[in-house]
């Protein structure tokens, strides 16, 4: 039986007088899920996310909550459906006359009975998980950027919401501070248990947190699947949106992205002999999980630039080309490479990293945790031979299979 969507759009048109932003989008957004929606500036992505907290009404079709109309819902069902949905604007849309606390405390204080206590309480909670209790009774002029996003972020989660809508979350921040906002969002909404939608241009970026992917396209939804399903989407958007948003190199590491990785080795493979091999690396963080509660989200996408930084240095250098895989895990292909020579390269890697990539990271690990707190991290690498005949898939499973750690911390000190 098919899962019930949380949130349907059916036939949805919106119009401003003569022009039409919206004509007959449909698509469905999953309980638990972070949904994703790209598309080219002023294509109505951020009309649609105002049609679901009902800032917009559709001109024709309908959107449902639940499998009900939201415009047939009574007076004390819209109450308490709005009530479950949260919104981050994409300025933020703090309040410069009240300070982050204030700014967090207030709906609160608008949509709910709870006492002062109770306010402050949660309030406060929220300010923690964001980590802005030291700039908590400062106003939005006197932090930065990054700060206020992660107060308007505490702001749209203090109420507990069941659906958070996130209107071009990272606009305007550099690449550290746009992974780590993505972070959050995904962070905290396995911590909270929300569902997630999103507006976003950070391609491939988002796609390591969305579950689900919606592309708008000339009025139309003309996608609707998971960040894999779209690898083998044949369409027009392709060349207007993917092309041109996608850069060729993922901001925070400045490898390829997973896309141009995949056309770059299947472009490799193609022109090798049957009897040609080529090596595969497989570089993964284990304990991540333990070390992302630890640190800052600025702290892990430098953990996570750093080796980027690292890889492309040493295997670049001799023709290999990288892509993060997963949130944890890089993939390295030497095309014109077997395992002896991999594991050269790998050396000469290894030492550097340890010798100068692990000591950064140490300096880095000592100025956020404090002295008395342990954890363990290591960087693992395996390695497999392939040939073109043989799946590359096969190949990196083979790999993570053989991985071995080549960099420890253990309780916060180097091995």
């Amino acid at each position: 039986m098919e899962q019930q969507p949380l949130i349907e759009f059916r036939n949805v048109t919106k119009r401003f007088g003569e022009r039409t932003i919206l004509d007959g989008v449909s698509f469905k957004i999953y309980e638990g899920e972070v949904t994703t929606i790209i598309g080219l500036s002023g294509t109505g992505k951020s009309v649609t996310l105002k049609h679901i907290i009902g800032l917009l009404k559709p001109d024709a079709g309908e959107i449902l909550y639940q499998g009900k109309p939201i415009h047939r819902m009574s007076r004390p069902e819209w109450n308490e459906y709005i009530g479950r949905v949260s919104y981050m604007f994409q300025n933020n849309a703090l309040f410069d006359s009240m300070t982050v606390f204030e700014n967090v405390a207030l709906p609160l204080k608008h949509t709910t009975r709870l006492s002062r206590r109770q306010i402050e309480a949660r309030a406060m909670a929220r300010i923690e998980q964001t980590e802005l209790t030291e700039v908590a009774h400062k106003y939005p002029s006197e932090i930065s950027g990054g700060m206020q996003k992660r107060a308007a972020l505490a702001r749209a989660l203090v109420t507990d919401p069941q659906i958070v809508l996130f209107d071009e979350p990272t606009t305007g921040q550099d690449p550290i501070r746009k992974n780590a906002i993505l972070g959050m969002i995904a962070e905290y909404k396995k911590k909270v248990g929300f569902t997630a939608v999103l507006i976003s241009h950070e391609i491939p970026d988002v796609f390591f947190i969305s579950n689900r992917i919606l592309a708008l396209w000339d009025k139309k939804i003309v996608f609707e699947g998971t960040p894999e399903e779209m690898e083998n989407f044949k369409h027009p958007f392709h060349d207007e949106i993917l092309l041109s948003l996608e850069n060729l190199q993922e901001d925070i590491t400045g490898l390829y992205s997973s896309r141009h990785f995949k056309i770059r080795y299947q472009t490799e493979l193609a022109r090798r002999g049957a009897d040609e091999s080529y090596a595969v690396l497989i570089f993964s963080f284990d304990n991540m999980d333990e070390v992302g509660a630890a640190i800052s989200h600025d702290a892990a996408q430098q953990t996570l630039r750093s080796l980027g930084s690292y890889i492309r240095k040493h295997f670049g250098a001799v023709g290999g080309f990288s892509t993060r895989q997963t949130i944890n895990e890089f993939t390295t292909i030497l095309p014109f490479s077997d395992l002896e020579e991999a594991r050269r390269i790998l050396e000469r890697f290894t030492t550097d990293f340890q010798e100068h990539g692990m000591r950064e990271l140490e300096e880095t690990f000592r100025r956020e945790i404090p002295a008395d707190q342990c954890f363990d991290f290591r960087i693992s690498v395996g390695m497999a031979q392939g040939k073109p005949q043989v799946e590359i898939e096969s190949v990196m499973e083979f790999a993570r299979f053989d991985q071995k750690p080549i960099a420890t911390f253990q309780c916060g000190v180097r091995r």
